[in-house]
């Protein structure tokens, strides 16, 4: 009975509402270091459902995410470095972020997908990807600092007539940071629910089919890295304003497959199952290198292989086991559904 009703009242959306409202009200209670990185989390998670959009609904593992979210961060840096475009130097590094990660990922997508490259071979390139942009950050060292990366400033608000807001602060930052999360995962939500994201689970389920349909694939996937890689340069220009820091590491190997662990852990073909499992694997890092510095990755690495053999789903995977969705929720039937109904789409 109780599990009917579970699965009756509760959707993602609801949940999603949920775990925003209880975001929202923490800096009422609590205070300190957890305020202060909170933010930071809530930003892997956006780099996190930028793969999920890309790996769970559109069947493509990029290693490349982390390289779009230090472009980001050194956009931001840059732009508040060097201050020359008229307006608020923060404005212009989250704009320009967005458009560099989502012109760049054009024109990689566009010649890999319109040559049929796929499945290792995407892998492969998107990996490189990564260590070019971290090879550069570490060569062009008059601009980007080299190894030791550059300190970047705390933005803050333009409002008009001079006014500022700043956002120097911990409270002020977190409160600025979280509704532009909740914002882009509801975008996210809206955008795999309507016909395009119809179409991406149609490509993800049987692409050959929806070729012999008249779909034309290397477009749609296209568009889904190009969307992927605005929202990971986004997050990472809003990462470099928050931590004050950037250096080539955040584009390296290391932490591309970092992103891909959050992803496969929360659940990829859960958004807000993405965006949590960034925050909290994020956090048991923290909290594990702390405690054993030398083991903690070790730990961390048996609790991801567990995971993926008992709930494949990742996190998401096992709370709908546990009937915390409802149909609604994106899972593995509902996407054979959902692929069925892109393939019916004109």
């Amino acid at each position: 009975m109780m599990k009917h009703f579970l699965k009756k009242s509760w959707s993602e959306e609801k949940f999603a509402v949920l775990v925003f409202l209880i975001l929202s009200l923490l800096p009422v209670f609590i205070s300190g270091y957890i305020i202060y990185i909170l933010p930071q989390y809530m930003l892997y998670g956006t780099l996190a459902m930028s793969l999920g959009l890309l790996w769970g609904f559109t069947g493509i593992l990029s290693f490349g995410q982390a390289g779009f979210f230090a472009l980001g961060a050194y956009t931001m840096g840059l732009c508040m470095k060097y201050n020359g475009f008229g307006i608020n130097p923060a404005y212009a590094g989250i704009i320009l972020s967005a458009f560099m990660g989502a012109g760049l990922a054009t024109i990689i997508g566009y010649f890999l997908f319109s040559a049929g490259v796929r499945d290792a071979y995407f892998v492969i390139v998107t990996l490189a990807l990564s260590i070019i942009v971290e090879q550069i950050a570490v060569s062009q060292s008059d601009i980007t600092g080299g190894w030791n990366g550059f300190f970047i400033d705390r933005m803050s608000l333009t409002l008009g007539s001079g006014r500022e807001i700043s956002l120097f602060n911990d409270v002020p930052m977190y409160y600025f940071v979280l509704p532009l999360v909740a914002f882009v995962y509801f975008l996210l939500r809206k955008l795999i629910t309507s016909k395009f994201g119809k179409v991406l689970i149609g490509i993800r389920e049987n692409e050959d089919r929806a070729i012999s349909l008249g779909f034309n694939t290397s477009l749609y996937k296209t568009a889904a890295f190009a969307i992927s890689g605005a929202v990971a340069t986004w997050a990472g220009a809003l990462y470099g304003t928050h931590a004050g820091f950037v250096a080539p590491s955040l584009g390296g190997v290391s932490f591309s497959t970092e992103v891909v662990v959050w992803t496969a852990l929360g659940g990829r073909t859960s958004l807000l199952g993405v965006f949590l499992g960034g925050v909290m694997v994020a956090s048991l890092s923290n909290y594990l290198s702390a405690i054993t510095p030398r083991f903690w990755q070790l730990v961390l690495g048996i609790l991801f292989v567990t995971t993926i053999i008992y709930f494949k789903g990742g996190v998401a995977g096992a709370l709908t086991q546990f009937t915390l969705f409802n149909r609604k929720t994106p899972l593995k039937s509902i996407q054979e559904v959902r692929a069925e109904q892109a393939m019916r789409v004109d």
